[in-house]
């Protein structure tokens, strides 16, 4: 046989590169708009307030100023997050107990 003839393999490579061929020709490149998510990649840089706010106090201040409730909003997360680990703990304790007394089965 040929080294050019026509096998299953060089037919798919061919029929791939004229497809490819014609999508560039009927289908022109545009520049995209993002409008759905211009404020998601257009937002101003705040690094430099961000790390100002987390620099304060100098150094070897964690334990009376953590770096981890400095920003605003971090004093409600704080507690939010207290707040599912007691609930998870109390949760916890009650079901220890029900399991050492037995009480709470369905029968």
């Amino acid at each position: 046989p040929h080294p050019s003839a026509a096998t299953p393999q060089n037919k798919a490579t061919m029929f791939a590169l004229a497809t490819r061929q014609a999508v560039r020709t009927v289908a022109p490149i545009r520049q995209q708009k993002r409008g759905l998510v211009n404020w998601m990649v257009n937002y101003p840089d705040r690094v430099m307030e961000m790390k100002k706010i987390q620099q304060a106090g100098g150094t070897c201040q964690g334990e009376y100023n953590p770096t981890w409730l400095k920003q605003p909003g971090d004093n409600l997360t704080l507690i939010f997050g207290a707040g599912l680990v007691g609930y998870g703990a109390i949760l916890s304790c009650v079901g220890y107990y029900r399991l050492a007394t037995g009480k709470g089965k369905k029968e």
